[in-house]
C-alpha cells in the first residue's frame, strides 16, 4: 500500500531573494534522491513562504525496486593464468562483488574479452530509508548562510520546527538538535500549532491559519486583488520582479490602496516609483495615459481585519519618505554639476585605485579611446567624453545619497535641469546597465559605450588590487559586470576584439601609473574567457564547443558566438562525420612539422597537388569570409578541403624516409591546420556522430 511523505523545514524569515531557488533545489534534489534510491513515487509538489520550505512524495512506493547489475572485472588475460586457472585478480573481483569464481562469465567489449559477474541488489523498505533525507536538507545552498547557537551547520536562517511524515508516522531525524514531529505553525501572529495526521491535509491546515503555502496560489491571490482595485480611469503597474518578491513577503496577503498628496506629484516619477517599489514594496497607479497618479496599492500579511488602520500607517510612512525626497530634490537644485564634481576627489573609490575624481578620469581616457576606436563621428566622440566627465557626479547629491537606487536615474534627470545634451544625460543613466547579469541593455551607442568603459575599469582595477572574485564573494560584482560587457559586445555587434579592448584599458593604467598591472594580465583575462563561457552555456552551447572557440582567445565576441552556434549544429549533423574526421586528423598530425614553409615544386604525387591548390583557393575565401566575421561562410571553406584531405592521406605516406619530401608534406598538413585553428581548435571538440 503506497503512503504519502511530507518534509517541511521551518525557519525564522527567509530573504524574498532566497525562497524560489530554494524552493526549486529541494524540489529537484527530492526528486534525484528518490531516482538514486530506486524508490517510486507519482509526484513531487513543493511549497514555500518566508518561514517555511516544504515538500510532499505522493503515493511513494513502500519498497526500493530490487535490481540486478551486472559488473564488469579485468580482463581475461588477467584474470586468468596460463593454464587457464583464476588469479589473484580475479577471486579479489568475485569477492568485492560478494560472489565466487564460480559465478564468474567471460564478455566481448570492443574486441576484448572481460570477465563480469551479475548480482541481484534487494530493494530495502521506503521507511528504513526516509531519515537520510535530512542530507537533502542541509545540502540546500543560499547566497549568504548563518551559524545559530553552537552548531556548525551552514543554513540561510535558523531551523525551528522540522516535520516529517510518512503517512501517519514520524520520520524520526534530527537537525540543529530539532527534532523531526508532525506538528507545523501557522500564521506567526494570526494562526497557531497544527497537528498533521496525513501529508495531503497540509495545505488545507495551514489556510486555516492563515498561512498559503503554495507560492503560487499567493501570487494569484495579490494579482485578483489589484484587480479589483483597479479602475478603468487608474492602471496598477505590476511590476514582475516586485509581484515575485511581494509573494515571497507574506503568507497571507492581502491587498490594499493607499494614497498620498498629489503635491508630491511634482517630484520626477522616477523619484516616487523607487520611494514605492524598492523601499516600500508598493505597486504605483498610473492613468490611461501613462501619467503617475497618488495612488499606491500595498499587500498586508494577514486578513483585512483593521486594514483601514493598516493603511493609514503606511500613507503615514510613505509621506514621510516623500517629503525626505522632496526636501533633498530642492536642495539639489542648488547646486551646478561642477559642485558635485569637486567633491569626488574627497571619495575614496578604492584605496589603492584612487578617488572617485580619479576612477572617472580612466574612465572618460577609456571612453575616448573605445569612441576612436569605433570610428566614433567628432560630435558623438565629443558627447561620449561629456558623458564619462560627468558620469559619476550624482553620486555626490543629496538624493542619491538617500535612494542609492536612484544612481545613473538622478544622473539623467539632473543633467538635463543643467542644460546637458540628451544623449550626454542618458548615456549617464545607462551606464549602470545591465544591472543584473540578463538585465536590459544600454540602447544608446554613447551608453554602451560609458558602460562598456565603467565596467572594463572597475574589473581591470579590483583585479590588479588581487580583489578577484571568490566562491560566492564578489562585492563589486566584477562577474556581472563582465556579462554586461560581452553583451553589449555582442548586441552591438562592436567591431572590436575583447583583447584589444582590455589592451587599450591596460594602457591607461600604465600611463597613470595606478597600478602595475602585468602581472595579472593572464588572470584578467582568464576572468572574461569563463564569463564568456556562461554566456555561451546559457545560449545551449556545450562546453568543449567554447572550448574549441576560445581556445587561444576571446576575440570577436559576436563572431565567437556565431562559430560556437554553428559547430554545435555540426556535431549533431551525421552528413558532417567524414568532414570532420579529415580536419580533426590535420590537427593531431600538424605538431610533427618543424615549419609551415611549402615548396609546391616538391610534390610528387596528383593528391597532394590537388590539396595544396585548394588550400590556396580555401585560405583566401576563407580570409575573406573570416574578416566578414560569417560564421557560417568561413567554415565552409574548411570543409571544402576534407575530400582532398582524404585523398592526401590515402594515397600518400606522410612520414615518409625521405626527409625532404615528409617536411614538405608535413609542412602543408601544418599550414592547413594553422588556417582551421584561426577558426576552432575541432580537436578538442568531442563529435557525436562518432558514437
Amino acid at each position: 500500500m503506497t503512503k504519502h511523505v511530507l518534509f517541511e523545514i521551518g525557519m525564522e524569515e527567509l530573504p524574498a531573494r532566497f525562497i524560489d531557488d530554494a524552493q526549486q533545489q529541494l524540489k529537484e534534489k527530492t526528486a534525484k534522491w528518490l531516482q538514486d534510491l530506486r524508490i517510486a513515487y507519482d509526484s513531487i509538489t513543493s511549497f514555500s513562504t518566508p518561514r517555511r520550505l516544504a515538500v510532499r512524495i505522493e503515493n511513494i512506493a513502500d519498497m526500493q525496486t530490487t535490481i540486478e547489475e551486472e559488473a564488469r572485472g579485468p580482463a581475461v588475460a588477467i584474470a586468468k593464468d596460463e593454464t587457464g586457472a583464476w588469479t589473484k585478480a580475479a577471486i579479489g573481483f568475485a569477492k568485492g562483488q560478494g560472489k565466487t569464481v564460480e559465478d564468474l562469465v567471460e564478455k566481448e567489449v570492443n574486441g576484448k574479452a572481460y570477465v563480469f559477474v551479475t548480482k541481484r541488489i534487494e530493494g530495502r523498505a521506503t521507511k528504513d530509508l526516509l531519515p537520510e533525507f535530512k542530507d537533502i536538507i542541509t545540502s540546500i545552498s543560499f547566497p549568504n548562510n548563518m551559524r545559530w547557537g553552537t552548531h556548525t551547520l551552514r543554513f540561510a536562517r535558523p531551523i525551528r520546527w522540522l516535520v516529517a511524515l510518512y503517512g501517519q508516522e514520524i520520520v524520526p531525524f534530527n537537525i540543529t538538535d530539532v527534532e523531526t514531529s508532525d506538528i507545523t505553525y501557522g500564521h506567526r501572529y494570526l494562526g497557531k500549532s497544527v497537528k498533521l495526521e496525513d501529508a495531503m491535509e497540509y495545505e488545507g491546515k495551514l489556510k486555516e491559519n492563515f498561512v498559503i503555502a503554495d507560492a503560487n496560489e499567493r501570487r494569484a491571490r495579490i494579482l485578483e486583488g489589484i484587480e479589483e482595485l483597479q479602475t478603468e480611469q487608474a492602471h496598477v503597474i505590476v511590476d514582475e520582479d516586485l509581484l515575485a518578491e511581494v509573494t515571497n513577503l507574506v503568507e497571507y496577503p492581502t491587498v490594499f490602496k493607499g494614497e498620498f498628496e498629489e503635491m508630491f506629484l511634482d517630484l520626477p516619477s522616477e523619484v516616487l516609483i523607487i520611494s514605492m517599489k524598492e523601499h516600500q514594496r508598493y505597486f504605483p497607479v498610473k492613468s490611461l495615459e501613462g501619467k503617475l497618479l497618488p495612488f499606491f496599492i500595498g499587500v498586508r500579511n494577514g486578513d483585512d481585519t483593521a486594514l483601514d488602520t493598516v493603511v493609514k500607517g503606511n500613507e503615514k510612512v510613505l509621506r514621510a519618505r516623500l517629503q525626505d525626497a522632496e526636501f533633498f530634490y530642492e536642495e539639489d537644485q542648488k547646486n551646478t554639476i561642477d559642485h558635485h564634481l569637486e567633491k569626488l576627489t574627497r571619495v575614496v573609490f578604492q584605496e589603492k585605485l584612487g578617488t572617485l575624481a580619479e576612477k572617472t578620469e580612466r574612465v572618460t581616457a577609456l571612453t575616448e579611446r573605445i569612441a576612436e576606436n569605433l570610428n566614433f563621428s567628432n560630435g558623438m566622440k565629443d558627447d561620449a567624453i561629456r558623458a564619462a566627465e560627468i558620469s559619476k557626479f550624482d553620486l555626490m547629491t543629496n538624493m542619491v545619497n538617500e535612494f542609492t537606487e536612484l544612481q545613473g536615474v538622478i544622473g539623467e534627470i539632473y543633467a538635463l535641469n543643467y542644460n546637458e545634451k540628451e544623449t550626454v544625460a542618458t548615456a549617464v543613466r545607462e551606464q549602470y546597465l545591465p544591472t543584473h547579469a540578463k538585465g536590459e541593455l544600454p540602447e544608446s551607442e554613447i551608453g554602451a559605450i560609458l558602460s562598456v568603459a565603467e565596467k572594463i575599469d572597475t574589473i581591470i582595477g579590483i583585479i590588479a588590487v588581487g580583489m578577484t572574485p571568490t566562491g560566492s564573494q564578489d562585492p563589486y560584482a566584477l562577474r556581472r559586470q563582465a556579462i554586461g560587457v560581452l553583451r553589449i559586445l555582442e548586441e552591438g555587434n562592436w567591431e572590436m576584439n575583447v583583447e584589444d579592448l582590455l589592451q587599450i584599458a591596460y594602457g591607461i593604467y600604465d600611463e597613470l601609473e595606478i597600478e602595475k598591472i602585468d602581472d595579472y594580465k593572464e588572470k584578467i583575462h582568464e576572468f572574461f574567457k569563463l564569463r564568456a563561457s556562461y554566456l555561451l552555456k546559457e545560449a545551449g552551447i556545450e562546453q568543449d564547443i567554447f572550448q574549441a572557440v576560445m581556445d587561444k582567445e576571446i576575440g570577436n565576441f559576436t563572431y565567437a558566438m556565431a562559430k560556437a552556434r554553428h559547430l554545435s549544429e555540426k556535431r549533431h549533423d551525421v552528413a558532417f562525420k567524414e568532414k570532420e574526421e579529415a580536419l580533426v586528423r590535420i590537427l593531431n598530425l600538424a605538431d610533427k612539422a618543424e615549419s609551415m614553409d611549402i615548396t609546391p615544386e616538391a610534390f610528387e604525387t596528383d593528391s597532394e597537388k590537388a590539396l595544396y591548390e585548394q588550400f590556396e583557393q580555401s585560405k583566401i575565401d576563407f580570409k575573406a569570409h573570416d574578416e566578414a566575421h560569417d560564421a557560417i561562410q568561413a567554415f565552409e571553406q574548411l570543409e571544402a578541403l576534407a575530400r582532398p584531405i582524404h585523398g592526401f592521406f590515402d594515397n600518400n605516406m606522410v612520414m615518409t624516409d625521405n626527409k625532404e619530401l615528409r617536411n614538405n608534406r608535413l609542412a602543408l598538413v601544418a599550414a592547413i591546420s594553422s588556417l582551421i585553428l584561426e577558426y576552432a581548435n575541432l580537436a578538442l571538440i568531442e563529435w557525436k556522430q562518432q558514437f
